[in-house]
C-alpha cells in the first residue's frame, strides 16, 4: 500500500468521531456479554463526544495553534514570492473554480490575493495535487485566482506535492534567500513554518482564517455543544498528530 495513502487512513480511524464510533460499537456488541465494559466505553464516548463539540474546549485546544504568528502586514521590502499551500477541492465543470474549492482551499487564497494587492511586484506559487481528481489543488487555485483578477502569468504551479514537507522540498529551491509570504490556515501555520525552516526557506508567516474569533460580547449559546466544534476539534487533533510525526522524524 501507498506510504502515503496508509498515513491517511490511520489519521482518520484516530480522529475522534472515528474513536466514539468505535467506542458506540463496543457498547453495542458487549451490551449483554460484558455489561460493564459495554456501560464504560458508552460513558466514554457521551464523554468524549461533549468534550469535542463544547466551544470553551474546542477554542482552548485550537488557539495555541493558532496563536503563534500574527496577520501579514505589508513588507518593508518588496515581495518576491506569496505561497499558498495545497487544500481541497472537488472539480465540477457547471460550477466556477472558485466554487470548487473547499473552504480552506477558499480562505487561504483570499488572504493571498490581499497581500498581492499589497505587493503586486511579487509572483504567486499555488501548490497541492490531485488527490484523484483530475485537476490539480494547484491548478484549480490558480483558476479561481485568475477569475478574482491575478494575471496568470504571475502563478506559478507545484501540481505534485502530496503533504506539507513535500511542498516544503520542491518550493524550496526556487525560492530560497528571496522575501517570501507563506500562506496558510493558522492552525496549520507552526508545522508549515517549521518544514520550510527545514530547508532553507525563512518565509514570513501569513496565517488565513482563524478558527478562534473573541470578542468581549460572547453569547450564552457559546457554553453549550456546537457541531461545528467537532470539526474544529477533529482539526486540531489532525494537526496535533501532524506535529507529533514531524518532532518525532526530526
Amino acid at each position: 500500500m501507498d506510504l502515503f495513502l496508509l498515513k491517511k487512513i490511520v489519521s482518520l480511524m484516530l480522529m475522534p468521531l472515528s474513536i466514539i464510533i468505535l467506542l458506540l460499537i463496543i457498547a453495542i456488541v458487549f451490551y449483554r456479554l460484558k455489561p460493564k465494559l459495554s456501560f464504560s466505553a458508552l460513558i466514554s464516548a457521551t464523554v468524549l463526544l461533549i468534550l469535542c463539540t463544547l466551544p470553551p474546549v474546542s477554542d482552548g485546544l485550537m488557539a495555541p495553534l493558532e496563536d503563534n504568528y500574527p496577520a501579514f502586514s505589508q513588507s518593508s521590502q518588496p515581495l518576491d514570492y506569496i505561497i499558498i499551500l495545497g487544500g481541497v477541492h472537488t472539480t465540477v465543470q457547471s460550477l466556477p473554480a472558485t466554487s470548487q474549492l473547499k473552504s480552506s482551499s477558499l480562505e487561504r487564497l483570499v488572504e493571498a490575493i490581499r497581500i498581492y494587492r499589497l505587493h503586486p511586484e511579487a509572483q504567486i506559487i499555488t501548490s497541492g495535487f490531485a488527490a484523484g481528481d483530475e485537476s490539480s489543488n494547484a491548478e484549480k487555485v490558480k483558476q479561481a485566482a485568475i477569475l478574482l483578477g491575478i494575471p496568470a502569468h504571475k502563478i506559478l504551479t507545484e501540481n505534485f506535492p502530496q503533504d506539507t514537507e513535500e511542498e516544503a522540498q520542491l518550493i524550496a529551491p526556487r525560492v530560497i534567500n528571496k522575501n517570501v509570504a507563506l500562506v496558510t490556515s493558522a492552525n496549520h501555520m507552526p508545522r508549515a513554518m517549521n518544514y520550510f525552516k527545514k530547508y532553507g526557506v525563512n518565509a514570513i508567516a501569513a496565517p488565513a482564517s482563524p478558527w478562534v474569533k473573541h470578542n468581549d460580547n460572547i453569547p450564552w449559546s457559546y457554553y453549550f455543544p456546537n457541531a461545528k466544534k467537532l470539526q474544529q476539534t477533529t482539526t486540531v487533533w489532525y494537526e496535533t498528530l501532524g506535529r507529533i510525526v514531524q518532532w518525532i522524524k526530526s
